[in-house]
């Protein structure tokens, strides 16, 4: 076992615990109140985790024999495959550890396999293949340095392959409004804030685990990020100059925060935006936010979390179905099936116990 995976391990079992298992003793509270809110705490701690299990237990049934797992009637995505990867390791779970071990290490590998010669890690025709990209990309960076060889060796191999491609996509000619973002291909001369957000999430965690990616590059993303935010930074938009939504502002919020812009004025005015307007049910791409809205608003912290988390940890506990899956009720991801709405549930409900490196604060 590698040094470096043997840290990796050392972090994950160390002050936090996988889901489902007991808590920690906690201090008496001073103050009947106090103890009320206290009780109120561990009750709502104990109902994620709870989640959580019974989430996982859900999605360790639906996967495929080849490794994979399927996106509502299209079938095998690695982009699902990736989320449900990410799933697993949000609450605790390694490759080739634990109940959950060996799945892990054949859904990687699935994935492994599945990108193409021009190093776009798709698995079926698609009219945004960037999105499969970034989030297969992302996972690869997530789960190398948890790895053993020949799987360590192949991960490596094909993230600096993803990235490369990401870099390049990124490096196409396009007006100065859309110029350092990304869209639905890697050809593409315009960009949007959704496939760009994975994308750099995906270079920001490469870049962490020693992959070559320019600062230069991440700083033009960076911009094209502030683009988006709206007039006022109130939010963000889908392009420059659009209209801010929640899911939007959820995007914004963490692209930013991974890159090192804690708090900025944009940050902090889309922050602002979401607790006067939260994230509903009814809001198209639910889960979608859910996840951004999550991670964006525990990196940003203090009251701006903590407001997000008690808005839609309840809304998450409500919607989880007797299976322990989720399903989305509204919009065009109804059509994605219960293996997406699961994994963007899991991610989000998962956040605090900031297993996954991109959760860290």
């Amino acid at each position: 076992m590698t040094t470096f995976r043997i840290l990796c391990l050392t972090l994950l079992a160390s002050s936090l615990p996988v889901a489902g298992s007991a808590q920690p003793p906690r201090p008496s509270p001073a103050s009947p109140a106090n103890a009320a809110k206290a009780g109120a705490e561990v009750q709502r701690r104990q109902q994620v985790d709870q989640a959580i299990v019974q989430g996982l237990e859900f999605l360790s049934k639906q996967q495929q024999p080849s490794g994979a797992w399927s996106v509502g009637r299209l079938g095998e995505s690695t982009a699902t495959t990736s989320l449900a990867v990410m799933s697993f390791m949000a609450a605790g779970h390694v490759p080739g550890e634990g109940p959950y071990g060996k799945q892990l290490e054949r859904a990687i590998r699935w994935g492994v396999d599945h990108q193409r010669p021009d190093d776009m890690i798709v698995h079926r025709r698609s009219h945004g293949p960037m999105y499969s990209h970034g989030v297969s990309s992302l996972m690869l960076a997530e789960v190398v340095g948890m790895l053993e060889d020949p799987l360590a060796t192949d991960v490596r191999k094909a993230l600096t392959r993803a990235i490369s491609l990401i870099l390049k996509a990124q490096n196409v000619a396009k007006a100065e409004h859309h110029a350092g973002g990304w869209r639905y291909q890697p050809t593409s001369t315009d960009s949007d804030l959704s496939v760009s957000g994975w994308q750099l999430l995906a270079l920001r965690a490469a870049r962490n685990v020693g992959a070559d990616v320019p600062v230069e590059n991440i700083d033009r993303a960076v911009d094209y990020v502030r683009r988006c935010s709206v007039m006022n930074k109130r939010g963000f938009a889908y392009q420059p100059g659009g209209a801010p939504t929640p899911t939007r502002a959820g995007t914004g919020i963490l692209a930013l925060e991974i890159c090192g812009k804690h708090r900025s004025d944009e940050t902090m005015g889309a922050a602002e935006y979401l607790v006067a307007r939260p994230l509903k049910t009814t809001d198209h791409y639910f889960y979608y936010g859910v996840y951004y809205c999550s991670v964006g608003m525990f990196k940003v912290g203090g009251r701006y979390w903590t407001q997000t988390r008690d808005h839609l940890v309840p809304i998450l506990l409500d919607a989880q179905d007797p299976d322990g899956s989720w399903r989305a009720r509204h919009g065009s991801e109804r059509t994605h099936g219960a293996n997406y709405a699961t994994c963007m549930a899991l991610l989000a409900l998962a956040v605090e116990y900031q297993y996954l490196p991109i959760y860290q604060r």
